[in-house]
């Protein structure tokens, strides 16, 4: 399987969360038959949470370790931001030859670009928050995991 991890479950690892342990046992993410992947927004938005929260040497040390187990998407290529602006007009209920059912979403863009890697690398992306699955089986899938 391949996936794409959305920012807030790594957060969720950082932070020893049991949803990290019901998304391992579900998905298997650290089996050898799976290919993970991390976009590079993601990594910018956990160093930035990391300067503003001011984490010590100790957790920034795990996220890097973290991330070097999984192969991280540091380039943005044509079919990425073909990707982007498709799935930021459906979310605006502006793409012509597929239409949003519902009203329009207005997306994070860095969720975008997290969505459109996703999509590009035909990945599930695992999630803990409902930001992206008005676009679940349009252009991807989306693993949600509910944090209670």
């Amino acid at each position: 399987m391949r996936y794409v991890l959305d920012t807030n479950v790594i957060l969720a690892y950082l932070r020893k969360h049991s949803i990290w342990d019901l998304i391992e046992l579900q998905l298997g993410i650290f089996e050898t038959d799976s290919d993970v992947y991390i976009p590079a927004v993601v990594i910018g938005e956990l160093r930035s949470l990391a300067v503003q929260n001011k984490w010590g040497f100790n957790k920034r040390r795990e996220l890097e370790i973290f991330a070097k187990e999984f192969t991280i998407i540091d380039f943005i290529s044509e079919e990425i931001i073909t990707s982007y602006a498709e799935i930021d007009a459906f979310s605006q209920g502006r793409l012509e030859e597929k239409p949003l059912t519902g009203s329009s979403r207005n997306m994070g863009k860095n969720d975008l670009w997290i969505a459109a890697t996703a999509s590009v690398l035909n990945a599930t992306l695992i999630t803990t928050d409902k930001d992206f699955q008005h676009l679940h089986t349009h252009f991807l899938e989306v693993a949600y995991f509910e944090i209670k």
